[in-house]
């Protein structure tokens, strides 16, 4: 059998978005991923279907697999022909013992490469609006350890030099020996007053900073039961933190977040939660997909053969466009059969989604559900007119009966069907369990009955206790309606049945 190869890579020092191109095209071709905590798990949806994953992470007080262990199992799933991603946080060639790993898959004879993260070393403090250097104060900064090893404790640092440096001070993995080090520094010269930060959790959602000096620093981290991991930042740069600091200030800084919209619709979501300072987490509790019965799926292709006999053509969701086109493009029709027909879609991304084919909506209601696209459309209509309803399986029946009571011939479809989806659930519901999710997102009254669903399935009898320490977000007052009928508490509703206002309900009170 072939040997196969071994990445080892950065992943940088938490937000997932830090990892480099390099990095991430390795997760996406691994058929293994090992990887320690400090690594996003977020990064692990990159991975390719069926690649295995393989935990061996690292805590301050035990190992989940020593290290020699971890060297010997790369070199073991390498020799079965397995291309494998061994996943470190921060940069692996930064106190990440990458040399260890590469001595040993060298002897084996393993193609391996190194491919660099961004050190927490330096990323943390810029997101706790540290710069390691600015020179007003230093042009310098020195990376020092600041864990203990067995056999070889700081006989290797040279503190006289470190505290005569004018540089900024950097010390990874120092939080339980942080008395020394400020007793150390200040025996060598350096003084009391030094500014210090510790950062926790540097670009997670968990992050926290804690400054003080040289002189208080340690008890002030008594105090707070502050714990690693943490970055360690001696010098006179901290003072720049009270200006700069950014991150910690975003509007959803601290919030992380559950998006249960159908994965194709989420990004857009995920991408305004993340871009606010948020933790977007997805879990896209809904499938869309063609429908699957017979009796829809042809009464779907019969309604789309005779385009051009409808007088209007109702469009309720970006989705529903999408599956109209696929399968105009699957049964080879043209697409201006449409031209004998007036065109209405139920809000702006829904006229956006018909825009790109260069169709445009000539009736677009200001609220975005089937109640206000009737009443918009309705000076419109004539009786005996033609309309044609595209929509999901399970819209309600309550715009095709009242099109009807006003004398319209109308033919709904089922464009496309919503299903359950429980793929990665286990994970979501471990970080429910940990109150680790703050606010749920609702798009949809499915989302609500499809989240509550999923939990059943995935073992959770009681969902909505589970569910209890999230706050709970809907985009309209119908979703919220089933939400509230379910037993959720809804506390942010927002004005507009749009993702930017969901967002922006989420952190101004005024929605």
């Amino acid at each position: 059998m072939n040997k196969g190869v071994v990445y080892l890579v950065g992943a940088g020092p938490g937000d997932p978005k830090l990892i480099t191109l390099r990095g991430l095209e390795a997760i996406q071709r691994a058929d293994v991923v090992v990887y320690d905590r400090l690594a996003s798990p977020r990064l692990l949806k990159h991975m390719k279907a069926g690649a295995e994953k393989i935990f061996v992470g690292k805590l301050p007080d035990k190992h989940m697999m020593k290290q020699e262990e971890i060297s010997r199992l790369l070199v073991e799933l390498a020799l079965q022909g397995k291309t494998v991603t061994r996943l470190k946080g921060g940069d692996p060639s930064v106190f990440g013992r990458v040399g260890e790993e590469a001595e040993l898959l060298a002897e084996h004879g393993i193609r391996f490469e190194i491919v660099p993260g961004i050190t927490s070393a330096i990323a943390v403090p810029a997101y706790a609006g540290i710069p390691v250097t600015h020179r007003d104060f230093t042009s310098s900064f020195s990376i020092v350890t600041g864990h203990e090893y067995k056999n070889k404790t700081y006989s290797k640092v040279n503190w006289d030099n470190l505290a005569q440096a004018s540089g900024t001070l950097i010390f990874l993995m120092g939080v339980a020996n942080l008395e020394q080090i400020c007793t150390e520094l200040i025996r060598g010269g350096k003084s009391p007053q030094t500014p210090v930060a510790l950062i926790r959790w540097g670009t997670w959602m968990e992050q926290e900073t804690l400054a003080g000096t040289l002189t208080d620093i340690a008890e002030k981290v008594r105090a707070a039961g502050f714990q690693s991991p943490a970055v360690t930042i001696v010098g006179e740069v901290v003072q720049l933190r009270e200006k700069l600091a950014w991150f910690e200030t975003k509007p959803l800084f601290g919030r992380r977040i559950l998006v249960t919209r159908a994965r194709s619709q989420a990004s857009e979501l995920s991408s305004q939660i993340d871009e606010l300072g948020g933790e977007a987490v997805e879990f896209p509790v809904i499938r869309t997909r063609p429908p699957s019965r017979p009796e829809a799926q042809a009464a779907r292709d019969e309604a789309l053969q005779r385009l051009s006999t409808f007088d209007w053509v109702l469009f309720t969701s970006a989705n529903g466009v999408e599956f109209f086109m696929e399968r105009l493009r699957e049964l080879r029709l043209d697409i201006r059969a449409l031209g004998n027909a007036r065109l209405a879609a139920v809000g702006p991304k829904t006229s956006a989604a018909l825009a790109k084919y260069g169709l445009l909506a000539e009736v677009v209601p200001s609220e975005f559900d089937g109640d206000a696209l009737l009443e918009a459309i309705a000076p419109e209509l004539r009786p005996g007119q033609n309309v044609l309803l595209a929509t999901a399986d399970i819209a309600r029946a309550y715009l095709p009966e009242q099109m009807r009571e006003r004398g319209l011939n109308v033919t709904k479809i089922d464009i496309y069907e919503t299903v359950l989806d429980t793929e990665g659930g286990s994970e979501i519901v471990e970080l429910l369990k940990q109150n680790m999710l703050h606010i749920v997102t609702f798009t949809s009254s499915s989302t609500v009955t499809n989240l509550l669903r999923a939990l059943q399935e995935l073992g959770e009898t009681e969902p909505l206790k589970l569910l209890q320490g999230c706050k709970i977000a809907c985009i309209g007052p119908r979703t919220a309606a089933t939400a509230q009928e379910a037993g959720l508490k809804v506390d942010y509703l927002a004005k507009e049945a749009t993702v930017a206002s969901l967002v922006r309900c989420l952190y101004k009170k005024e929605e």
